[in-house]
């Protein structure tokens, strides 16, 4: 199989890569879904409960205290997936990433066409008069205001809220007119993000998974392996 995706990539000019968590816990960031992620850890409040915008709306002392101990995590680093796909749209190859991820790690690679469609931790802004904080300031106060007195809100997309709608035309465009399109890191579960793999029409779609999805029949390869060893390899071959 691993061969078969190094073909793939060597005969290949117009790649689009898809991912998610997967892609960062070789950087040690925990997958939301995964038996260690965060789903699976005892709060006083659900997950998926603290990160709503109701919740952020109505308690946001409580949202900082977890999104500042659970989501912002110092110290991390860009692993081989990342630096693979660095790598590959510096050939030419890779025309863009499209990632659930809000980490910023594709960027920290070298990667520049990275399409963030739940945002970014580096981006924060103001409710009231949109001005744009960066990351430090929501590391400060328990609930961080702006000079004219709003709340400043992560750049993030929270439960509830809607994804950019230019971001996701973006990304149906990219997927639909790509040659190959590779998959990593993603249960596919998350709409309307996961949707986005029907514009691929195509006979070349990859899956990099180690845990099983809903969409493993509908692609043409798949490999339950490393995300970071698999793309290396693959990458680094093409390169030569």
């Amino acid at each position: 199989m691993e061969n078969e995706l190094k073909k793939i990539i060597n005969d290949s000019e117009n790649i689009v890569f898809f991912g998610g968590a997967g892609v960062s816990t070789e950087s040690g960031i925990p997958d939301f879904r995964s038996v260690d992620g965060l789903y699976n850890q005892e709060y006083e409040y659900p997950p998926e409960v603290i990160l709503s915008r109701n919740f952020f709306n109505a308690n946001p002392t409580e949202f900082y205290r977890f999104y500042r101990n659970k989501i912002i995590i110092s110290g991390i680093k860009p692993n081989k997936a990342h630096h693979a796909l660095a790598k590959l749209e510096s050939i030419g190859k890779l025309k863009a990433i499209i990632t659930q991820n809000i980490d910023g790690l594709h960027q920290a690679a070298g990667s520049k066409n990275v399409l963030e469609l739940h945002g970014s931790v580096a981006k924060n802004f103001c409710i009231e008069c949109r001005k744009l904080h960066g990351l430090e300031a929501i590391t400060i106060k328990k609930v961080p205001h702006c000079e004219c007195g709003g709340i400043i809100k992560p750049d993030v997309v929270l439960y509830e809220e809607q994804l950019d709608q230019t971001l996701l035309s973006q990304a149906e465009d990219y997927i639909s007119r790509a040659d190959v399109v590779i998959i990593g890191g993603t249960s596919l579960s998350v709409y309307p993000a996961a949707g986005l793999i029907y514009y691929y029409t195509g006979d070349k779609l990859v899956m990099v998974n180690k845990s099983e999805t809903t969409f493993d029949k509908r692609v043409n390869l798949l490999i339950r392996e490393s995300i970071g060893d698999t793309l290396e390899k693959a990458v680094g071959v093409a390169n030569e």
